[in-house]
């Protein structure tokens, strides 16, 4: 087994890593702009960068030591959009204090606009070292043991639901779909008299990663879908706006934390509870994720983003849009679909 040393933790620790990124082809869903969920993918990927220059790849850490590199809390703030074919340089600098037990990074993104470079993403990160528990012999390297864990999670508070009992339904099973928005007995109880959204799904294994858990990308991939659920639910999908108005969704702030694991084909049951519309331009909302085991809610993340509106005037160009009455009261659950 090769040895992890102190100077290759060192350069972890305190060496800066810059490197050019280009955003992936499948993020660009309206025109040639690139959504959040690809965004941090970008900020993923600089940082698994800055382990390779380290000498500490997650292929090596895991393959040689049984340590998964987790990306376990990401903060981001868009501001200025990418498009297709843009290439970002990305610097990522090491913010691990002493006595830390996770591994903290500030990534920026930098994108060039008529000749001039301009900061376009900074993001939070941080990563933990998950010890694999499917293969025997695992020996943590002495220089990363303050950052290894048996199981990720507590890295927010959990919510008044976590350790409820509840009686789940049988309503994801595959002959009727991976999931439902329907009547189920947990969602109502995790939902409440709150003004939020509700989604039970089960995990599927591309999602997933080191053999079995809901990775950060998972997540992102999660609250992409179940904005794109609710909207539909209160009747202002994302097609009908794009339709009838031009209308884009923008999201420039996105925030995910891990609380415990969630773990394949589990059923994840996701919340999403709208709390302000801030001066008719955006609107911040929360992301819950449970699962249950033996009877009781365990909550696995948190999150929150922040949405927008922006109307394209050509195929290039965009510009933020105010909420009007409509939409407005479809946040606040106050219009429906149907």
């Amino acid at each position: 087994m090769t040895e992890v040393t102190t100077e290759a933790v060192k350069a972890l620790l305190e060496t800066e890593t810059s490197l050019r990124l280009r955003p992936r082809y499948e993020g660009s869903n309206i025109n040639t702009w690139i959504g959040f969920k690809h965004v941090n993918y970008m900020v993923e990927e600089a940082i698994l960068e800055h382990f390779r220059g380290s000498g500490l790849g997650s292929r090596f850490l895991f393959e040689e030591h049984g340590l998964g590199v987790d990306v376990v809390d990401l903060d981001t703030r868009i501001l200025h959009a990418f498009h297709q074919d843009d290439e970002a340089r990305a610097l990522v600098v090491p913010r691990t204090e002493d006595e830390q037990t996770l591994l903290g990074f500030d990534v920026t993104l930098y994108v060039e606009r008529d000749g001039k470079e301009l900061k376009a993403v900074t993001s939070k990160v941080k990563v933990s070292l998950r010890i694999d528990g499917y293969l025997e012999g695992v020996e943590v390297p002495a220089p990363l043991a303050r950052f290894a864990v048996a199981t990720l999670g507590g890295f927010a508070e959990a919510g008044p639901h976590h350790g409820t009992e509840v009686t789940e339904a049988a309503n994801t099973a595959l002959s009727a779909g991976r999931g439902t928005v329907g009547e189920d007995p947990v969602l109502a109880q995790l939902i409440g008299g709150d003004n939020a959204f509700g989604w039970k799904w089960r995990i599927p294994y591309p999602y997933c990663h080191f053999n079995e858990r809901l990775a950060l990308s998972g997540y992102l991939r999660q609250v992409e879908e179940v904005v794109d659920l609710f909207l539909a639910d209160r009747g202002i999908s994302i097609k009908t706006l794009l339709d009838d108005r031009k209308w884009i969704p923008v999201v420039p702030r996105s925030h995910i934390q891990f609380i415990d694991e969630a773990l394949m084909e589990e059923d994840l049951y996701t919340v999403f509870t709208v709390e302000e519309v801030f001066k008719d331009f955006t609107y911040t909302a929360r992301t819950d994720f449970y699962v249950v085991r033996d009877g009781r809610l365990v909550q696995t993340a948190t999150g929150r983003i922040t949405h927008g509106y922006a109307v394209f005037q050509n195929r290039s160009d965009w510009s933020l849009v105010s909420f009007d009455d409509h939409v407005i009261r479809a946040f606040k659950g106050e219009s429906a679909a149907g």
